[in-house]
């Protein structure tokens, strides 16, 4: 009998990919000054640093490395990217197929993030992401980095976090994740539509309750914060509405972050 194929989720050019991520956040965002002769935890860091230089997302000023415009918009992009993991994805990490319920109808039931995390905290919710992400042809293993990010699962401010980047442990974690969660063929297309469509309607509700919100702690500031307030949540709301058809993917997946 044949060994059943397993796919390889998580490629090289994705490691390299999400540890630049990190390393241009705490360039861009951080207080890390990573100099031109590396020392210390920093050295193991400087493949990395010499491929950015070379494909121009990274260049020297002095005795320090800096990011160039290229690597800023790499950066830019994966943010919005981010923004929309955040919006779109994460809304179906916690569903009861079941019942066909999504724990995040109740998002703002919870006062607290204790009591929203013991709730979730159940095994009838199970985490559809990596099936809505390769549905839609999203690189799965790109949202369970972004998982991962929101996290902090690659926190910067921890000793020696330059060897847990470059380390397998964090890598392997995320190749398991994507093999050993639901695909879409496991769910049926019929039923990934109508719960993509579910959820969809779900994350505009939400948007459009916090927005609500929002707005109604905006009035106890006075002023003309409502007005700012309003238009930007508004313009949010609206920049999601093509999330309506299932089959939606926004442009700005279709790109590679970087060209190594």
């Amino acid at each position: 009998m044949r060994p059943k194929f397993t796919p390889m989720y998580l490629t090289n050019d994705n490691k390299k990919s999400f540890k630049a991520i990190i390393i241009l956040n705490e360039m861009i965002n951080g207080t890390h000054q990573f100099q031109t002769v590396a020392n210390g935890d920093d050295s193991v860091l400087e493949p990395l640093f010499i491929e950015l230089m070379s494909k121009g997302y990274m260049t020297t000023s002095g005795m320090n490395y800096q990011v160039t415009a290229s690597g800023r918009q790499v950066f830019d992009t994966f943010m919005k990217r981010y923004t929309e993991y955040l919006k779109v994805y994460d809304i179906f990490s916690y569903v009861d197929l079941e019942k066909g319920e999504f724990a995040f109808e109740r998002y703002f039931d919870f006062e607290t993030d204790d009591a929203w995390f013991s709730y979730t905290d159940n095994e009838r919710f199970d985490d559809l992401r990596i099936a809505v992400a390769i549905f839609k042809k999203v690189d799965p293993a790109e949202i369970v980095f972004m998982s991962f990010v929101n996290e902090n699962r690659f926190d910067t401010a921890s000793a020696g976090w330059q060897m847990d980047l470059v380390s397998d442990n964090n890598w392997s974690e995320i190749e398991e994740i994507c093999n050993a969660a639901i695909k879409p063929e496991e769910v049926g297309e019929d039923a990934m539509v109508d719960m993509i469509n579910q959820g969809s309607e779900l994350m505009i509700r939400l948007m459009e309750e916090e927005q609500k919100q929002n707005n109604n702690n905006s009035n106890y500031g006075g002023g003309g914060t409502t007005t700012t307030t309003t238009v930007v949540e508004e313009e949010t709301v609206e920049y999601y509405q093509p999330y309506y058809d299932p089959y939606y993917i926004s442009p700005i997946w279709l790109v590679p972050l970087f060209l190594w």
